[in-house]
């Protein structure tokens, strides 16, 4: 990265010792705020940095901002501009992660919605591998639920949401567990602390319905499209038992952070084997093949930060 750093706040570019909010902002005293974790893979060999489903990212957030009753004045093209604008800036040459956030901006002891103006501030950091240095995961099953889409709808990213996250997974890590997987209030498999899960029986792929009170992934969502043409397997998605996922042949997380994340223990239980199983390397390595502009066919995915000119944002196709 350059010398100096630099976020967008306030609607401009500035020196990230500079992009600063008052302690009585009531996104900070009462979490009304949300925001999106979006990935870009340096290619050394094309001196490329890709950013990940970019316009996808924005899109959700649109999503989740409006249940949240924010409004700002920027479209999701604008955020994409803006987004690729910030991060030539920073110029990094190295995998990077960019955490927009859309926040009340009022300063106020209350925590009602209305009559509460809106923000966005955009941030990068450089980011390697969320879990550092581990082959494969041993989880738990945490005695924490997943927050009810009546409490505090789990498909929007909501950032007073993740105390949720916080309570679950520092109990599985003060356990001497990697993570944990979280279930509903009516006991079946939601999603990890901050990550989707994926479990391979019988040769299909079977991940948690939206009505499980999960956060519609953007990696999900990618590996449910390539599940057949790249993998060949069959997704599909339903609500999965407790009991399952200790007879699953293979588990994986995933998600922006946590990319794709194999599991081998539930539990104190082995999965399959007890180790990293062959179709989660596959979708695993596939993934990052994907996210790194090696496969020709997925650059609709993909937004180039340096190569074009006029940085023009990949379209859903």
């Amino acid at each position: 990265m350059t010398e100096k750093s630099f976020a967008f706040f306030q609607g401009n570019i500035v020196p990230l010792e500079d992009a600063n909010i008052n302690i009585m902002n009531h996104s900070f005293m009462y979490g009304t705020a949300v925001f999106e974790g979006i990935r870009g893979y340096w290619n050394a060999e094309q001196e490329e940095l890709y950013l990940f489903r970019l316009r996808e990212h924005f899109e959700r957030m649109a999503d989740s901002a409006k249940i949240m009753y924010l409004t700002t004045k920027y479209s999701v093209d604008e955020l994409c501009k803006i987004t690729v604008d910030l991060v030539k800036k920073n110029a990094p040459r190295t995998d990077t992660y960019i955490r927009p956030a859309a926040y009340k901006t009022a300063h106020r002891v209350g925590p009602s919605l209305e009559n509460n103006p809106s923000d966005i501030c955009i941030f990068t950091v450089p980011f390697g591998d969320y879990f550092h240095g581990s082959p494969g995961l041993k989880v738990s099953v945490s005695n924490w639920r997943r927050v009810e889409d009546n409490a505090i709808p789990a498909r929007a990213k909501i950032v007073g949401a993740y105390a949720n996250t916080a309570l679950a997974k520092t109990d599985a890590l003060m356990a001497g567990f990697d993570d944990c997987i979280v279930l509903s209030e009516n006991g079946h498999v939601s999603e990890g602390s901050a990550m989707n899960v994926f479990m391979v029986k019988n040769g299909k792929l079977i991940t948690t319905p939206s009505t499980e009170n999960i956060l519609e992934g953007v990696t999900r969502s990618t590996i449910l499209t390539m599940a057949e043409q790249e993998f060949g397997l069959k997704a599909i998605s339903r609500q999965i038992d407790r009991s399952e996922l200790y007879i699953a042949d293979e588990l994986f997380f995933c998600g922006t952070g946590a990319q794709i994340a194999p599991i081998i223990e539930v539990d104190k239980r082995p999965i399959g084997t007890g180790s990293i199983g062959p179709i989660s390397n596959m979708v695993k390595d596939k993934y990052i093949q994907v996210c790194r502009g090696e496969i020709p066919e997925y650059h609709h995915w993909l937004t180039p930060v340096y190569a074009r000119k006029d940085n023009s944002v990949a379209t859903k196709r």
